[in-house]
């Protein structure tokens, strides 16, 4: 009898020992497996740390790129812009060739002054008492539009004014231009094309009307005026 109970309890006792061997080994891998997760899961932490450090690196690089652009582009507009201004009204284009030869020598700048509502031949017929440049001519007080886009006078320190004569005097749409913009600063040199008419007192009727500015009385020149030409009238100005 005591020797089945020494056997019955050493089986107890074996089973006991097991239970909790196997109680021990899984309490190691439930451990093991909660560090595997946790080390998995700072991985991924890490890995979505660097992927979002090379974004916002990458668009950094590019607003810093697209910033440099635009600030040479600023600069090489800044450098391109002259200090000498050549604005021209021409109805037949004449004016303009005048205006162009000017800015040439000059290296000035180009600008036209365009009318919204442009000039037909019936328009400009002077023999026709009735025609629009006739009236316009005869009304002091009339302005015709300007259609061109406004431009900025700032940086300008001389501007050369060209347009043809009619009627012995400025177009009224050099009226316009000259109550428009604001001359303080600058030195208005005016020119104009005509067949054998002078420029008259179109520089001290325009000046009169801009109220700032200094204003010139100008020269007229024909159509065909070579740069070498002007190129002497210019330095004679000097």
């Amino acid at each position: 009898m005591k020797r089945i109970l020494s056997v019955f309890l050493a089986t107890l006792m074996f089973t006991m020992l097991a239970a909790c061997g196997s109680s021990a080994k899984a309490e190691t891998t439930s451990t093991q497996a909660v560090t595997e997760a946790q080390t998995a899961a700072a991985q991924i932490t890490a890995a979505e740390t660097t992927a979002a450090a090379q974004t916002q690196a990458a668009e950094t690089t590019a607003a810093a790129q697209t910033q440099a652009a635009q600030t040479t582009a600023a600069a090489a507009a800044s450098a391109a812009h002259s200090d000498v201004l050549v604005a021209f009204f021409s109805a037949t284009g004449t004016t303009k060739g005048v205006a162009e030869r000017i800015a040439s020598v000059t290296g000035g700048d180009l600008y036209e002054i365009v009318p919204a509502n442009p000039y037909s031949a019936a328009d400009l017929n002077y023999n026709d008492r009735s025609s629009r440049s006739t009236k316009e001519q005869n009304d002091k007080s009339a302005r015709p539009e300007i259609g061109s886009a406004d431009i900025s006078l700032e940086g300008y320190s001389t501007i050369y004014l060209g347009f043809p004569i009619w009627w012995g005097e400025e177009p009224r749409i050099l009226d316009t231009f000259a109550e428009k913009y604001k001359f303080d600063g600058i030195t208005v040199i005016p020119f104009c094309t005509s067949g054998g008419s002078g420029i008259g007192r179109s520089g001290p009727n325009m000046a009169a009307l801009a109220g700032s500015g200094t204003w010139l009385d100008g020269k007229r020149f024909s159509g065909n005026v070579s740069e070498a030409d002007l190129k002497s009238w210019i330095e004679s100005l000097k």
